[in-house]
């Protein structure tokens, strides 16, 4: 993915057979003057996952969204048996160790070049693809289709990354023990713990996991700023604690928060490893909660209740603040009265 524009006649171009003899590569603009790009693949997930993680924090502290609870309020702070102030401290020193080996591999990337677009696609063209492929089918395909491809590429390397790492934290209790039991102290998930875990098996699962999957699908530094940031926003909501009718990430994903929910509970911590973008592996592996649906209907009844119960409870509020208002009024009058008979 580059800043390249076709040229007017860039079909008139590619038909020419010897019109490439000198190509000249020139640095790639940054998206954002005096960024490089690189950079800023580093910077926008950590500013995505604090941002909607606040997103969420600010629906929870405000009780924005009671009817979309998974757990009622009182269950996180009865079942977790970690602080608030501990996941942010863990995520931070990830963000930390993340951000150190990003810079270490951004010192070695080469530096992104633009000038040979034109030469890519007119090589396509005359040496690759069927002389019926129209110009236009060229030009996004190039420009955009590969990066697509390169993406979805990215994104199976990930799942299948952290199936396979997350499932061994599980079948190995020594692991678990050292490393993976501290994110299980989550048991009701909320968006700021998404990526509250020990430090080494952060730096495996999804420092290195990513990293692996940009470096053998080949992707650009804007392509890892899609990849990095999707996947950080992603990650988020399935532990966000809230299943909102809108949704995208839970309408499109058959892995979404409350498929992921159910692993962090006793009785399903030995199902649903897939993580974080789709459950085929869970599938293959017969991994999968056999339950999924009774559960989604057994927390629509409990989260329904407890909504009711808030709704009751706000409604008590409103009237009493309501009564207080009047007595208020009342009391204005009366003092206004007095001073005019004074």
């Amino acid at each position: 993915m580059s800043s390249f524009k076709a040229p007017a006649n860039f079909s008139m171009v590619l038909a020419q057979p010897m019109f490439f003899e000198n190509i000249t590569l020139t640095k790639q603009a940054d998206l954002i003057e005096g960024i490089p790009d690189g950079i800023l693949a580093l910077i926008a997930p950590i500013v995505a996952y604090w941002s909607y993680s606040m997103f969420f924090h600010i629906i929870d502290v405000y009780e924005l969204a009671e009817k979309y609870r998974i757990h009622p309020s009182e269950e996180e702070q009865s079942r977790n048996k970690v602080t608030l102030h501990e996941v942010i401290r863990d995520v931070l020193f990830q963000h930390v160790i993340q951000t150190v080996v990003g810079l270490v591999v951004f010192y070695f990337d080469p530096t992104p070049q633009t000038g040979g677009e034109l030469y890519a696609m007119w090589n396509l063209k005359h040496n690759y693809l069927p002389s019926f492929v129209p110009d236009w089918a060229i030009y996004y395909g190039y420009m955009y289709g590969f990066t697509a491809v390169k993406l979805a590429a990215a994104i199976t390397i990930i799942d299948t990354w952290q199936f396979w790492l997350h499932r061994i934290m599980h079948v190995n209790k020594a692991l678990y023990r050292r490393f993976h039991s501290r994110h299980h102290r989550l048991y009701v998930p909320y968006a700021f713990g998404a990526l509250y875990n020990d430090p080494v098996e952060g730096f495996l699962l999804d420092t290195v996991g990513t990293g692996v999957a940009s470096l053998t699908t080949g992707l650009t530094h804007r392509e890892c700023i899609i990849l990095y940031t999707f996947a950080t926003m992603k990650t988020v909501d399935d532990h966000c604690g809230y299943r909102l009718p809108f949704d995208l990430f839970q309408l499109i994903f058959p892995n979404n928060s409350v498929y992921h929910d159910i692993h962090h509970q006793m009785w399903g911590i030995k199902s649903n490893f897939s993580q974080p973008f789709f459950t085929f592996w869970d599938v293959f592996s017969n991994t999968q909660y056999k339950f999924v649906n009774e559960y989604k209907e057994l927390q629509n009844h409990i989260t329904l209740t407890k909504y009711k119960e808030f709704l009751a409870k706000k409604s008590k509020t409103t009237k009493k603040t309501k009564a207080e208002v009047d007595i208020e009024e009342e009391e204005k009058i009366i003092n206004n009265e007095t001073k005019k008979n004074i």
